[in-house]
């Protein structure tokens, strides 16, 4: 028979080794889980339920169970003669059907365990692409992260528990929840950062690949790499770091944050850096086709809340009789 013929295929040593294989102990046969194919476990199954019904709430007959394995196996002319024979081979095949079950239920919980491993340790990235800003992500831990364009946010599920740690590509505004006792540090390519609680700026998509902090609210410490050279920002300023300096300096741009607040407020700044920040929040370049446009300085009679990329440039136009014209997302201004 296939299912009987499937079990005594393996020797009383190779169901040795399985058995110590499930229990964990160390073994050169460990190619017998392989071998160990589905059919075999189906088969084995099936043999397992004929010694006797596995109800739990019933005792069960284990002499009466032999019996009527034995009177099956010996219908199918499976059975040697002798009494002494007979018995061994029913020890041996019970043996073989139950350590077959057990290697069902261990394959299962390793299967398990390793999950629940793989839960507890899983990365969880979150991105966002060029078109898309302002895109808010709260930790597990309640911290709010805002990410702008081009930017990843990277950390592990059980971050809360084995460190507030995360790793950022690109630029996002941290609001960190406080918490002494579990500082939160940023990996932020050639620094990190480090906080307790407050509220900053981190970029590390620099062209020099400097990571540069700027902070709102509270204190942070930027550290580079070999932990050789580390600045304390307080609110206000500006810290970059760079594999061969580091710097900081009082934040003087008013606009700064305007890539996720979306206000902008000029007071006579250069028309070259007004062009340098529509590109930073709206993602459009602006191409003056005289050089000596950009020498022209923009106040505005107010803040620009939140206005159309097309409002703004129209606005330029009237302040200094300019025209232009689109190509995709690049602004073409000319003199009239």
């Amino acid at each position: 028979m296939k299912e009987t013929d499937n079990i005594n295929k393996y020797t009383d040593k190779e169901w040795e080794d399985l058995s110590s294989l499930l229990s964990g102990e160390e073994n050169e046969n460990r190619d017998l889980l392989g071998r160990f194919t589905a059919e075999d476990r189906l088969n084995t199954i099936k043999y397992w339920k004929e010694l006797g019904e596995m109800n739990s709430e019933k005792e069960i007959d284990v002499d009466k169970a032999w019996k009527n394995l034995y009177s099956r196996l010996s219908g199918e002319g499976l059975m040697p003669g002798t009494k002494v024979m007979r018995r061994s081979l029913m020890q041996t095949m019970y043996f073989r059907v139950a350590a077959t079950i057990l290697l069902l239920l261990g394959l299962g919980t390793m299967f398990v365990v390793m999950n629940e491993k793989d839960m507890l340790s899983r990365k969880v990235n979150v991105a966002t692409t060029e078109n898309q800003k302002n895109l808010q992500v709260t930790l597990p831990d309640g911290s709010s992260v805002i990410l702008n364009r081009n930017t990843t946010l990277s950390y592990h599920s059980n971050f809360v528990k084995h460190g507030r740690n995360v790793t950022l590509k690109g630029e996002a505004f941290f609001d960190i929840t406080p918490d002494t006792g579990n500082p939160f540090t940023i990996n932020a390519g050639k620094a990190s950062v480090k906080v307790v609680g407050t509220t900053f700026n981190v970029i590390t998509s620099n062209a020099d690949s400097a990571v540069e902090v700027f902070v709102k609210t509270g204190k942070v410490m930027v550290t580079d790499n070999e932990g050789t050279r580390n600045i304390i920002l307080d609110p206000g300023y500006i810290g970059t770091m760079s594999s061969r300096s580091s710097e900081k300096h009082l934040n003087e741009d008013q606009n700064y944050m305007a890539w996720n607040s979306g206000i902008l407020i000029y007071d006579g700044q250069l028309l070259d850096v007004v062009f340098k920040d529509l590109r930073r929040v709206y993602n459009m370049d602006v191409v003056a086709d005289d050089p000596e446009i950009l020498k022209n300085t923009w106040t505005t009679n107010g803040p620009l809340d939140n206005q159309p990329e097309e409002t703004i440039i129209r606005l330029i136009c009237l302040s200094f009789n300019l025209s232009y014209s689109k190509d995709g997302s690049v602004y073409h201004l000319s003199k009239k």
